[in-house]
C-alpha cells in the first residue's frame, strides 16, 4: 500500500494569474498575505499592482511582503508572521522562486501554531494553518506541490526542511508568462533541478506506481521543452510545459524523495554559494554513473522519456540516460558556468568536508546504492577531474 499526496487544485496556463481572486474566495480569504520576490514589484514587471487589481475585483484585502533575498531564514519568517499579525490576515499566497513559497508554508503554519517546534512538525497527524495558494515563477523547485520547506535557522546557522503533507499548498497557478523574465541560465539552472527532481523521484528505493508516472511524464516533458526555452524564452507553449513538468517532477519527489545529487549538491551549492540547480546539475551525471548498475531498467526508461529508442538494448540505454543528460550540461554551458563558482583547488582540499555535509543530508538512505564517505569523496573526486577538463579546454 502506498500514498501520494499533491495540491488540491492545480490551475495552469497564460494569464492564469487572474485566477487568484477566484481562488482565494474558494478558499474563503478575504484578507491575503501575499509573500512576493521583490524584483516582480519593480518596473517594468509590477506585479503587485497587477495582484492588487486582481484581488480588489473579489473585495479581497492584500498585504505584500518582499522583505527577503536568498533563501528563506526564520528572520524572514518572523518579519512575515509580524505583518500577517498586524493585518490580521486569513491566507497566504506565494509569487516566486522556492524561497517565496517556503516563506509562504512557514508563515501559513507558525500563524496558527506560534508554539510549534520546527523538530516536532513531521510528526503531528495533521497540521492547522492559513488557506496557502503558490504560483511559482520559476520551473524548477516544484515547491507549490511539496510537503517539504526549508528554512535556515538564523541563530544555529542550519538548514530545517521538515516535510508534512500538510504542508502541501491548497492551490498552485501555473502561469508561463511568470517565467518569461527569467534570464536563458536560470531558466537552464531550474529546469535541469526539475530534471534531477524526476529522475531521483524514478530512481528511490521509494519510488511507487503512481510517483513514476508523475516522474516519467516530468521527464518527457521537461526534455523536449527545456531545449525550446533556453534558445527562446518568449516560447509561452514550453514555458508552460516546464511549469507542467516541474510541478509533476514535485509530486514525484515529495512522495518519493530525492536522492544523492541533491544531497551532495546542497553541500556543494552551500560552501561555495551556487545557485541550487547549478550545483546539482554538474553533479546529475556522476550520479547517475554510480547507480547504474544498480537499476538499469529504470535508466534505460528515463533514455526512452527523454527520446531513445525503446527497442534498444537495456544497458545501452542506461549508458544513454547519462550521456543526454552530460549533452544537456554541455548545450547549457552547465560545466563552463560552474567553473565561475568553484576554484578547483578549493574544492579538492574540501572534499572530506564535502562528503560529511553529504552524508548528513536528506535523500541518502534512499539511494538506490548507499553511499559511503568514500563513494562521496570519489564523486567530488571525479567532478573536479571533470571541471579540470572543461577548464583546459576553455584555456586552449
Amino acid at each position: 500500500m502506498y500514498m501520494t499526496y499533491q495540491p488540491k487544485q492545480i490551475t495552469i496556463g497564460e494569464n492564469s494569474l487572474g485566477s487568484l481572486g477566484g481562488s482565494a474566495k474558494k478558499l474563503k480569504t478575504t484578507d491575503l498575505l501575499v509573500v512576493i520576490d521583490q524584483f516582480l514589484t519593480t518596473e517594468p514587471l509590477n506585479y503587485d499592482e497587477k495582484v492588487n487589481q486582481i484581488l480588489k475585483q473579489e473585495n479581497i484585502d492584500v498585504t505584500f511582503f518582499s522583505d527577503y533575498q536568498g533563501e528563506p531564514t526564520t528572520d524572514h519568517l518572523e518579519a512575515a508572521l509580524t505583518i500577517a499579525k498586524e493585518q490580521g490576515v486569513n491566507g497566504v499566497a506565494a509569487i516566486g522562486g522556492g524561497s517565496a513559497i517556503d516563506i509562504a508554508k512557514a508563515t501559513a503554519l507558525f500563524y496558527r501554531n506560534p508554539q510549534m517546534e520546527w523538530d516536532a512538525i513531521t510528526d503531528q497527524n495533521s497540521l492547522e494553518r492559513l488557506p496557502l495558494i503558490a504560483i511559482p515563477t520559476t520551473a524548477g523547485t516544484g515547491s507549490e506541490a511539496t510537503k517539504v520547506m526549508v528554512i535556515t535557522d538564523t541563530e544555529k546557522g542550519i538548514k530545517m526542511n521538515p516535510g508534512h503533507p500538510d504542508l502541501i499548498p491548497d492551490i498552485a497557478i501555473l502561469d508561463p508568462a511568470l517565467t518569461s523574465s527569467l534570464p536563458k541560465n536560470f531558466t537552464a539552472y531550474t529546469g535541469i533541478d526539475a530534471l534531477t527532481h524526476a529522475i531521483e523521484a524514478f530512481v528511490s528505493t521509494k519510488a511507487n506506481i503512481a510517483t513514476d508516472q508523475y516522474a516519467l511524464t516530468a521527464i518527457q516533458i521537461a526534455g523536449r521543452s527545456l531545449p525550446i526555452v533556453y534558445n527562446n524564452g518568449m516560447n509561452m507553449a514550453a514555458r508552460e510545459e516546464m511549469l507542467l513538468a516541474s510541478t509533476y517532477a514535485g509530486i514525484a519527489f515529495s512522495n518519493a524523495s530525492t536522492n544523492l545529487a541533491h544531497a551532495a549538491g546542497r553541500a556543494l551549492g552551500a560552501r561555495f554559494h551556487i545557485p541550487h540547480g547549478l550545483s546539482v546539475a554538474v553533479l546529475l551525471p556522476l550520479v547517475m554513473r554510480f547507480g547504474l548498475q544498480a537499476a538499469p531498467e529504470r535508466y534505460a526508461q528515463i533514455a526512452v522519456a527523454l527520446g531513445e529508442d525503446a527497442t534498444k538494448d537495456i544497458n545501452e540505454l542506461a549508458e544513454q540516460s547519462i550521456q543526454a543528460i552530460e549533452k544537456y550540461c554541455d548545450d547549457f554551458q552547465i560545466w563552463k558556468d560552474v567553473l565561475n563558482y568553484i576554484d578547483l583547488q578549493d574544492l579538492e582540499r574540501n572534499i572530506d568536508l564535502l562528503a560529511k555535509d553529504a552524508l548528513d543530508g536528506n535523500g541518502i538512505l534512499t539511494n538506490r546504492i548507499v553511499p559511503s564517505s568514500s563513494d562521496i569523496k570519489k564523486l567530488f573526486l571525479d567532478l573536479v577531474g571533470k571541471l579540470s577538463k572543461v577548464k583546459g579546454v576553455n584555456q586552449v
